[in-house]
């Protein structure tokens, strides 16, 4: 009997686990990172000494609130950061700028001076949150520039440049017309290049040099033939082709790889590997992701 009833709970327990993992109970919220946090303080404190501004304490915050990144001029006073992490905590937490609720104080409600003790709430101007695609994703907060408004002026600029870059790099789509791709197949082309990332129609008719890449992780889609990859072990005869590539006459040691058409492969950046064999013709795309420190 007591078998029994230990199998039933188990199984009931299964069932509700399974049942919490729907995916339909999980969202999916962008937020702000630490690199995005950074640019849009940087921005700001290049606006700020741009407008002569006497000081400024810039906060950045994620999607929940959490403090990212805070940075404080020379000779701005002290409680300027905490005030600018306050700013911004509330322009997120709320999803407004935090000069609504300085106006709607001014105006009379002073009932919202009784949030803090319940909820972040600091209803000073200076606080704007940063969105994408209709999402609260962080928050910029601004204290100790010139007057509140100045504040504010820093903390908008801040927000419009960092939804000014996300449409431009929305623009940024590119196609490549297929006659373009076909050709470039014959020449090792590079069919898309930016500091980030680039795009090679690449082709073998036998083995090359072993390659490291310093910076790049090779991400490799075989469209046709096949090949022996090898990749660890140590590069024979090493010589710099530059600062971020070596490049050797083959691998000793290393794992032999066989790979083929529709296969996906990636090599991170520092890893030896060296194509030894291939079949003829061997086609593939190359994405090269750039590390760029």
């Amino acid at each position: 009997m007591l078998r029994t009833i230990t199998l039933s709970l188990l199984v009931a327990a299964t069932g509700l686990s399974s049942a919490l993992a729907q995916p339909a109970d999980v969202a999916n919220r962008p937020t702000l990172t630490l690199d995005g946090a950074k640019a849009v303080a940087s921005f700001a404190i290049h606006y700020a000494r741009e407008h002569q501004a006497p000081g400024a304490a810039v906060a950045m915050v994620d999607s929940g609130g959490t403090l990212l990144y805070v940075e404080r001029l020379d000779e701005t006073f002290q409680n300027a950061a905490n005030i600018s992490i306050g700013k911004a905590r509330t322009a997120v937490l709320f999803g407004k700028p935090t000069r609504v609720f300085e106006d709607l104080v001014n105006k009379g409600r002073y009932t919202m001076l009784a949030l803090p003790e319940i909820a972040a709430f600091t209803p000073l101007m200076g606080g704007v949150p940063i969105e994408l695609d209709g999402h609260v994703i962080g928050a910029i907060g601004v204290s100790g520039a010139s007057s509140a408004a100045q504040d504010d002026e820093i903390a908008s600029a801040a927000a419009a440049e960092f939804a000014k870059n996300q449409v431009h790099r929305a623009a940024q789509v590119t196609v490549i017309p297929r006659a373009t791709v076909e050709a470039g197949f014959a020449t090792d082309a590079t069919l898309l290049s930016d500091a980030d990332f680039r795009v090679n129609a690449s082709h073998r008719a036998g083995p090359g040099e072993a390659e490291v890449h310093v910076n790049d992780t090779d991400i490799f889609y075989v469209l046709k033939g096949r090949a022996e990859l090898i990749v660890g072990g140590k590069v024979s005869d090493p010589h710099a082709l530059s600062a971020t590539e070596i490049r050797g006459s083959k691998i000793e040691g290393g794992e032999v790889r066989t790979i083929e058409q529709g296969d996906v492969v990636t090599i991170p950046r520092g890893i030896p590997h060296w194509f030894k064999q291939v079949s003829t013709p061997f086609r593939y795309y190359v994405i090269k992701s750039t590390h760029n420190g």
